[in-house]
């Protein structure tokens, strides 16, 4: 880990990474892709540690509330941020100048900062955002070897659910010959119904693998699935994107189940969601203007 002065925080979709790098160990991990230009080990995590200032002085000198997010790209509740606390400043931050807030997470440190979603999510919105990808406890062990498994986010999306703050899950990816299967799709879709969650981004059954993040994978199929890599190599080639055979078959049945649950079930709908701010809160802020 290593600290650097930021000169800038927020992206042109309003969203910001406090940290650069993860600890998580995520096998399948597109932020490793070369195209990010990482200029350190990806385990090496660059700390922003005058996020908090830069994004005040964003609040302070802008008059349209919108929503800010966190965790395009890094988790901001990896676990550095338990001693750090540089997410829950800007979550503070938020609240206080009164933004909506929105996280992407696999980790259930994000309980902690639950008197803040609730803050938040009273004067403007909140929305956290969970990844969940791998019902299978063992395998999940070894695919996400640094984070608490499917069935403890589940059990942090109940938490939110009762204390009203709305989710939304990340079904992605799906890696062929390991969670490309029924079982997983049903297991991990019973958790969110059951969750109360009010979206599901999922894009396809598949995955991404592009340099970088391509070689790291396969070196992970060499140690735990000796004889896989050459099955992707031999199928996908250097595809960027590959999709399970199953695809077709299993995004009909997410589509379907979503439907009967009345859950947003496609990207454009779910980030609509996400970013767009009550219409009273809307309607106050054009009077500050």
């Amino acid at each position: 880990m290593h600290f650097v002065e930021a000169k800038s925080l927020l992206t042109k979709w309003n969203g910001m990474n406090i940290y650069r790098g993860c600890s998580h160990g995520c096998v399948y991990c597109d932020s490793r892709s070369d195209c990010y230009q990482f200029r350190h080990p990806f385990e090496d995590i660059e700390v922003k540690q005058n996020a908090p200032e830069l994004l005040e002085q964003i609040l302070k000198h802008r008059r349209k509330k919108i929503v800010i997010g966190s965790g395009s790209m890094c988790d901001p509740y990896q676990p550095c941020e338990k001693e750090l606390r540089l997410t829950r400043r800007c979550l503070e931050l938020l609240d206080r100048y009164e933004y909506g807030a929105t996280v992407i997470t696999k980790s259930d440190l994000v309980l902690r900062d639950m008197d803040l979603f609730c803050s938040i999510h009273k004067k403007a919105k909140a929305v956290v955002q969970m990844s969940l990808t791998i019902a299978d406890e063992k395998l999940s062990s070894i695919l996400e070897p640094g984070v608490c498994n499917s069935r403890r986010r589940y059990e942090v999306l109940k938490e939110f659910q009762k204390n009203g703050v709305p989710t939304v899950v990340w079904m992605c990816p799906f890696l062929p010959c390991l969670t490309d299967t029924r079982e997983n799709l049903e297991n991990l879709l019973t958790y969110c119904f059951d969750a109360g969650v009010k979206g599901i981004i999922c894009y396809d059954i598949g995955m991404t693998l592009r340099a970088g993040n391509r070689e790291y994978y396969y070196r992970a199929l060499d140690r735990h699935f000796p004889g896989l890599k050459q099955t992707y190599i031999r199928k996908y080639g250097d595809s960027y994107s590959i999709s399970s055979d199953h695809s077709v078959e299993l995004m009909q049945l997410f589509h379907h189940a979503c439907e009967q649950h009345g859950v947003l079930h496609t990207p454009d709908d779910c980030f609509s969601y996400i970013q767009d701010l009550p219409e009273k809160y809307r309607q106050m802020n054009l009077f500050d203007l």
